[in-house]
């Protein structure tokens, strides 16, 4: 715990000595990064707060969901949502009442997707990044400024001791990209999936991006191996869950899974694309929709051969 205490001293130092260098580069990435869409995209978008437990708060607004710690070491963040949205997620931290306020003291990147990370620029200057080496790497070659790069990087997994929780941050192979990670409140009983969890919906697996849908549902069947069948679950998208939601989402990517591999082996792909799943239609009127997820499937098992 020393040598991280070091590692934190040292990087906050760093940050100090980064800032008048990325001043321009800040107002660049609040303006557009790669995932950002047009400016009045975010005109209507408010932040939504929802008590999950000890201390541990989940943050609603466009892109994914924020999981927040408070208490008296500070405030400790997952994730980062849009760099449009930074002064309102400021403004819902500030009404978080555990009297503490102030800015994260770390913030947690689950994956290198802009919804996740675009805010880290804006966080960056008062907090510690944390993510898988993946994640800073494909951050590097992106528009995402010095600032915004997590600062302290990890292959299996870190573990942080704040506001009487022991956090681990778990990185999980090859799955919904291949820099994932899970954040687990462990005393708080409550876990932080980013996005190897799309609640009730199907998820976007990025191929491209080292993902593959085995590997995602294998991560998914390993994560409910080590909770309590009563734990809390912040998904990377849609609202606050329990681990039979979890356990249901993993079933409904297997059984979808099946269904297109068998298409694929009859030459039926068409008509499963026309057709639709049936009892699992309402699981792509979210961001995947049906036929998208079927390509998906398609893709992960193609890339998985060659």
């Amino acid at each position: 715990m020393n040598s991280l205490v070091g590692i934190v001293a040292n990087a906050q130092q760093r940050i100090s000595a980064w800032l008048p260098l990325c001043a321009a580069a800040l107002s660049l990435a609040a303006a557009a990064t790669v995932f950002a869409g047009p400016a009045d995209r975010f005109a209507d978008a408010k932040i939504n707060t929802t008590p999950v437990a000890g201390g541990v708060y989940m943050l609603t607004g466009v892109g994914g969901n924020i999981g927040v710690s408070t208490g008296s070491d500070g405030v400790l963040m997952v994730d980062s949502e849009f760099a449009s949205l930074t002064e309102r997620i400021v403004a819902a931290l500030a009404d978080i009442d555990e009297g503490v306020g102030g800015m994260p003291r770390f913030v947690l990147n689950t994956h290198y997707h802009g919804d996740h990370v675009d805010g880290n620029a804006f966080f960056g200057r008062d907090g510690v990044i944390l993510a898988h080496h993946n994640v800073r790497q494909r951050l590097m070659s992106s528009n995402m400024p010095a600032v915004g790069l997590p600062v302290i990087t990890f292959e299996d997994g870190v573990r942080l001791h704040f506001n009487d929780n022991e956090i681990d941050v778990i990185h999980l192979p090859n799955g919904h990209t291949d820099g994932d990670a899970v954040v687990w409140f462990k005393d708080a009983n409550v876990i932080h999936m980013g996005d190897h969890f799309f609640k009730d919906r199907f998820p976007y697996v990025d191929v491209p991006g080292g993902g593959n849908v085995d590997g995602f549902l294998a991560n998914i069947r390993t994560v409910l191996g080590w909770l309590p069948a009563d734990a809390k679950v912040i998904p990377g998208h849609g609202t606050l869950a329990n681990v039979a939601d979890l356990t249901r989402a993993a079933d409904v990517i297997r059984d979808s899974q099946a269904a297109v591999r068998e298409a694929v082996a009859n030459d039926a792909l068409d008509a499963l694309k026309r057709d639709g799943f049936g009892r699992w239609s309402d699981w792509g009127s979210g961001f995947i929709s049906e036929s998208r997820w079927i390509d998906i499937v398609v893709e992960s098992d193609r890339a998985a051969d060659q």
